[in-house]
């Protein structure tokens, strides 16, 4: 029997982990700074109170990837899977990220709070959004179809589209300026 490996309060700074792939195991509440993990295998490793700081993740393959407890700030995340991601404890949040073409298929997301951040043409298909906060994102041509939105917060954020008929938007807050957002699906001029 192997016992799990587990790295906890360490800094991955610089590192190039497509050179050097990350250990299989736990790392808890460790930070990674700069690190380059874009197109690497993370399949299976669990991530606990950890934060990521300027880091390249896109196309990384996080099949039962844990995410618990876990900021991203300053990352590129392109094209990620999260609804691969083991969905135990599922917990993130996102500050200045660029999550365009990352997919939340189905996943749960109460409660999460992206700001600043760039979500273009991000599938959000039936996944639970209740009481998220969107601070100043970019959804364009994001996908919402049959999204649980009840109360999240979307005031200060652009470039949604939301049809209020496929989707639950019970008291989701939205600025006067994002109403055009809840109508295209109408073909209307609002001016």
């Amino acid at each position: 029997m192997t016992s799990k490996i587990i790295i906890q309060d360490k800094v991955f700074e610089k590192a190039d982990l497509e050179k050097e792939p990350l250990t299989k195991g736990d790392y808890e509440n460790c930070s990674f700074v700069n690190a380059d993990l874009s197109n690497t295998d993370l399949t299976g490793i669990n991530f606990s109170e950890c934060q990521f700081k300027a880091c390249n993740l896109s196309s990384a393959k996080i099949t039962n990837t844990a995410f618990r407890d876990v900021k991203f700030n300053d990352c590129k995340l392109l094209g990620l899977h999260f609804e691969n991601c083991n969905e135990f404890l599922f917990a993130v949040s996102f500050e200045n990220c660029n999550l365009n073409l990352a997919s939340f298929y189905k996943r749960n997301l109460k409660g999460t709070k992206f700001k600043d951040t760039s979500l273009h043409e991000v599938d959000l298909t039936e996944s639970n959004l209740s009481n998220a906060i969107f601070d100043n994102c970019d959804l364009a041509q994001a996908i919402f179809d049959h999204t649980i939105l009840d109360k999240a917060d979307l005031r200060t954020s652009f470039n949604y589209s939301i049809d209020p008929e496929k989707n639950k938007i019970k008291k989701a807050k939205f600025s006067k300026e994002g109403i055009r957002g809840l109508l295209d699906k109408y073909d209307i001029v609002i001016e």
